[in-house]
């Protein structure tokens, strides 16, 4: 106990070298290790090891859009708390949720859809160029799928990690099959903290850190 109050550098330190056991046999590129060592430690979830996915090319454009300043687009509240915005202001960007909208709320209502849904639809005019982290609701990554196939929007990265038993891991295999960049994984695991720190980890990569 004393070690986490009085050295806590010592503890991400030895959190980060029992995670690499995990992940130094993976066929990824030290970028994409680095992403997967970050969601390691924001979830305590191993497994990640194993299943999460990467386009070739999601890394590459992630590091570009946020050196130009782009925003991150997400779909919950808690996705938006958990991003370095002081990281990401230091480039120009901004995070931006709409998801507690009051007009969003009302439509939502009005429309019988979910606020998931109705978040991402007023948020499509910013999202050409953005990075879109779904880390909560599988009806938002279904959304910003649909927006994509019709050539609405065109996000430099999407991270597409919702959670959950409905519609989780269909929204991703949707993700997968479409010409944008993307992070996700292969089961219905994900959560706003996983979307989050594959976010911080790129702002992280951008700064040239490990």
């Amino acid at each position: 106990m004393s070690l986490a109050i009085s050295e806590p550098q010592k503890i991400e330190a030895r959190s980060f070298e029992l995670i690499d056991k995990y992940i130094k046999d993976l066929k990824l590129t030290p970028a994409q290790k680095q992403v997967v060592r970050r969601l390691i430690h924001a979830t305590a979830e191993p497994r990640y090891a194993r299943e999460i996915l990467f386009h070739p090319q999601a890394v590459a454009k992630a590091l570009a859009a946020i050196k130009r300043g782009a925003n991150v687009i997400v779909d919950a509240a808690m996705v938006e708390a958990g991003i370095n915005k002081r990281l990401l202001s230091g480039f120009g960007g901004k995070v931006i949720c709409r998801i507690n909208d009051s007009a969003v709320i009302r439509k939502a209502e009005h429309l019988k859809l979910t606020r998931a849904i109705l978040a991402m639809r007023e948020s499509a005019a910013l999202m050409n160029e953005a990075i879109v982290a779904i880390g909560n609701a599988p009806t938002a990554l279904l959304e910003v799928c649909r927006m994509i196939e019709e050539s609405r929007i065109k996000p430099s990265l999407v991270v597409g990690l919702p959670v959950g038993f409905v519609g989780a891991r269909e929204s991703k295999e949707k993700l997968r099959g479409l010409k944008i960049p993307y992070i996700t994984n292969q089961s219905r695991k994900g959560g706003s903290a996983a979307a989050a720190s594959c976010v911080n980890a790129l702002l992280i990569l951008a700064l040239g850190r490990r």
